[in-house]
C-alpha cells in the first residue's frame, strides 16, 4: 500500500512535538555468560548418590543451625538443578524480555528528548535533520534486537520493512536486510524435531535429505529430500524448533511494545498490528492449516485451467513439518531468466492480476495474504496445447496466512472499485463506508491508500500512468504529518480489509518489480472484469428473489445486468486484441499511450 497524499484535497495538519517516528525495540547489552550450574544437568554432577561431606562434626547448637542452612541451600540448589532446562528457559526468557524492554525504554526516551529539542530549533532543515538522526539511531537499535531475538521478531521486521506508507524511510530501509537475513536451524535440531513429532528417524523415511536448506524464512526453512518408499522428490518445510519455546512470549512482547508506544505516543496507535500478529501467527505456526489452505487453493483453481497457476501437492503434514511435491522456479524479479526464455513481462503481470483478483472476488475463493517475492516463482512451460496458452507457469508457495472474504464485503468492495475506476465520487464514498466504515472526512485518505495513488489522480482518472512528480507529492505528504492520520484510520478498519490492503501492496510491488512496458490500463480493465462479474452474480440473486426469471420484468433485468457485464468483457477482449496486434507488428507498449488510456477509461462508462 503506497500512501495517499494530495495535500490540496486533504487538510493535513503539520505535527509539532509529535512527529511520526517510533517503533520496536533495541538492545545494546551483550549477553552475560550463563552461570556454570545452569549449563550442567544434575545427572552429570551427582547422579543419584549423595555427595560426601568432609567437615568435622560441630557442636549440637551450631550443628542444628548448620543443618538447617545446609538443608535450605541444598533444597534450593537441588531444586534448581532438578529442573535445569526450566531454569535455563526462565533465564533466557528474562534475558529476552529485558532486551526488548531496555530497547523500548531507550527509544522512547530518545524520541521524547528529540521532539522536545525540535521545539527550540527555528531552522526547518535542522529540525528535520535532528529527527531523521533520531529515526536512524532507534532503527539501528531495533534491528539489533530483532536479529538477536530471531523467529517472530524477524517476521515482524520484514513486515515493518514493507510499511513505507507508515514508517519513516530510516526505519524501512534499515530493516530491508531482514528480508534475506533469516535464521537457519541446524540439521541436528531438525533431526531431533522430526523424531519427536513423527516417532521415527529422518533417514528412516527419506532415502536422502539435504543437510543445507534451499531456502530459509523467519518461521521455517525448506530442505530437498527423496521419499524412500516411492522415490518421489519432495520439498520438506520444517519449522524452526526454537519457535515452540518462544512464540507465546514473543507475541506478548510484541503486544506490550505496541501498547507502550501508544501510551507515550497516542496519536501513533499501531496496536492493530500486534492484534493481527496475535491472531494470524498461531495459524501460520500450524502447518496442518497451511496444508488445508493449499488443498483448497489448488481445488479452486483446478476448474480455471486458463490460469497457469501451480500449487505444490501436499504429501502429508504435521504441526511443524510439511512435505510437499517439489516445484522449482525462479523469482519474479529475475528479469534475465524471464527475458532469456522469451517470457513476456506484460503477460506475467496480467496473469498475476487475474490470479489475485480471482482470489479476492471469486465465489468461495480463499485469499493468499502473503504474496511477497519469496513466495511466488515463475518457470518456463515445456509444452503448450495452443499458441494462446501462456508459455510460463506461476508457482505459489507458503499458504500459511489465508483469509475468507465474506460475500457481502466482497460485493461492496467490487462496487467500490467500479466507482473508483469510473471516477464517481458519490458512489466511492458510499462503498468506502460499507467496506471500511470510513466517513467522509477520511475518505480521500482511504481512497489513496487503497489505490496507491494521489487523491487528485483518483478523483480524476485512475487510468493515468504514475509519474515521478506524483510519488514526490505523496512522500512530501508523509513528511508533513499525513502519516499519523493514516495510522489512526487503519486502526479503525476491519482486519480482513487490512489483509486485502496488504495483498494489494504486495502484488503491486511484484508488478513494479517486473518493469512492464504497459501502463495501468490493462490492470484496471482486468480488475473491472472481476468486479462486474461479482456485481452480476449479486444482481442475479436479487432477481431470483423477485420471482421467476421468465417474467418479462425479471427477464429485462437479467438482460440489462448481462449487458453491463458483457460490455466490460468485450472492452477487455478488445484491449487484449489491440495489444496482440501491436506485438505482431513489432511495436512496443507505451506507458503514455493516449489511445490505451481512452479505451480503458471508457470500459465502464
Amino acid at each position: 500500500m503506497i500512501i495517499p497524499s494530495s495535500l490540496s484535497a486533504l487538510a493535513v495538519k503539520r505535527l509539532t512535538s509529535t512527529s511520526p517516528g517510533w517503533t520496536c525495540a533495541k538492545c545494546r547489552n551483550q549477553l552475560l555468560p550463563r552461570p556454570t550450574f545452569l549449563r550442567t544437568p544434575v545427572s552429570r554432577q551427582y547422579g543419584t548418590s549423595r555427595p560426601p561431606f568432609a567437615n568435622p562434626k560441630p557442636s549440637r547448637p551450631r550443628r542444628r543451625a548448620a543443618l538447617l542452612a545446609a538443608t535450605g541451600t541444598a533444597a534450593t540448589v537441588g531444586g534448581l538443578l532438578a529442573v535445569g532446562d526450566d531454569v535455563k528457559h526462565v533465564y533466557n526468557a528474562a534475558e529476552r524480555t529485558g532486551r526488548v524492554a531496555l530497547a523500548l525504554v531507550v527509544c522512547i526516551n530518545d524520541y521524547r528528548t528529540t521532539l522536545n529539542q525540535r521545539e527550540t530549533i527555528a531552522d526547518p532543515d535542522e529540525s528535520s535533520r535532528v529527527l531523521k538522526a533520531c529515526h536512524q539511531r532507534c532503527a539501528d537499535r531495533t534491528l539489533k534486537v530483532l536479529e538477536k531475538s530471531g523467529g517472530i521478531f524477524i517476521k515482524l521486521g520484514q513486515h515493518l520493512s514493507a510499511m513505507n506508507y507508515l514508517l519513516p524511510s530510516e526505519w524501512t530501509t534499515t530493516f530491508i536486510p531482514l528480508q534475506d537475513k533469516c535464521p537457519v536451524s541446524s540439521y541436528e535440531s531438525i533431526e531431533q524435531m522430526f523424531r519427536a513429532d513423527t516417532g521415527e528417524d529422518l533417514l528412516d523415511y527419506f532415502s536422502d535429505f539435504s543437510t543445507e536448506p534451499i531456502g530459509a524464512a523467519s518461521l521455517a526453512q525448506v530442505h530437498l529430500a527423496t521419499i524412500k518408499e516411492t522415490g518421489q522428490k519432495v520439498a520438506v518445510k520444517v519449522q524452526h524448533p526454537s519457535l515452540q519455546e518462544w512464540s507465546k512470549l514473543d507475541i506478548s512482547l510484541t503486544k506490550f511494545t505496541f501498547s507502550t508506544l501508544k501510551r507515550f505516543f497516542p496519536e501513533y496507535d499501531l496496536e492493530w498490528l500486534s492484534s493481527e500478529v496475535e491472531s494470524s501467527l498461531p495459524q501460520e505456526l500450524d502447518f496442518r492449516c497451511e496444508a488445508e489452505n493449499s488443498i483448497r487453493m489448488k481445488a479452486h483453481f483446478s476448474v480455471i485451467p486458463a490460469l497457469p497457476l501451480v500449487i505444490p501437492d501436499v504429501v502429508w503434514a504435521k504441526r511443524r513439518i510439511l512435505v510437499m511435491a517439489y516445484e522449482a522456479g525462479h523469482r519474479l524479479d529475475d528479469l534475465d531468466y524471464i527475458d532469456s526464455n522469451g517470457i513476456d513481462r506484460d503477460e506475467v503481470s496480467a496473469t498475476l492480476a487475474h490470479i489475485f483478483n480471482e482470489m479476492i472476488f471469486g465465489e468461495g475463493a480463499p485469499l493468499h495474504c502473503d504474496p511477497h517475492g519469496g513466495n511466488i516463482a515463475i518457470r518456463k512451460k515445456q509444452s503448450r496445447s495452443s499458441r494462446r496458452e501462456a508459455n510460463f507457469d506461476i508457482v505459489l508457495y507458503d499458504h500459511g496466512l489465508y483469509r475468507d472474504i465474506p460475500s457481502d464485503l466482497r460485493r461492496s468492495y467490487a462496487k467500490m472499485w467500479l466507482a473508483i475506476i469510473d471516477g464517481d465520487m458519490d458512489r466511492m464514498k458510499k462503498y468506502v463506508s460499507e467496506v471500511a466504515g470510513i466517513g467522509e472526512d477520511k475518505f480521500p485518505l482511504f481512497a489513496s491508500a487503497i489505490t496507491g495513488r494521489d487523491f487528485t489522480v483518483v478523483s480524476s482518472s485512475i487510468m493515468k500512468p504514475k509519474e515521478a512528480s506524483e510519488q514526490k507529492t505523496m512522500s512530501t505528504a508523509l513528511q508533513e504529518g499525513l502519516i499519523v492520520d493514516l495510522v489512526q484510520m487503519l486502526g479503525q478498519v476491519p482486519r480482513v480489509i487490512l489483509l486485502i490492503l496488504k495483498t494489494n501492496d504486495l502484488t503491486r510491488s511484484l508488478d513494479e518489480s517486473l518493469h512492464t512496458r504497459q501502463g495501468p490500463v490493462r490492470q484496471f480493465l482486468i480488475l473491472a472484469r472481476y468486479c462486474m462479474r461479482t456485481v452480476f452474480h449479486e444482481q442475479l440473486e436479487e432477481i431470483r428473489r423477485l420471482g421467476s426469471p421468465l417474467w418479462p420484468s425479471n427477464a429485462l433485468r437479467i438482460f440489462s445486468a448481462w449487458l453491463s457485464f458483457t460490455r466490460v468483457e468485450l472492452k477487455l477482449e478488445a484491449f487484449e486484441l489491440w495489444l496482440s496486434v501491436k506485438r505482431m507488428l513489432g511495436y512496443q507498449n507505451n506507458n503514455n499511450s493516449s489511445n490505451a488510456i481512452e479505451l480503458g477509461s471508457s470500459a465502464i462508462a
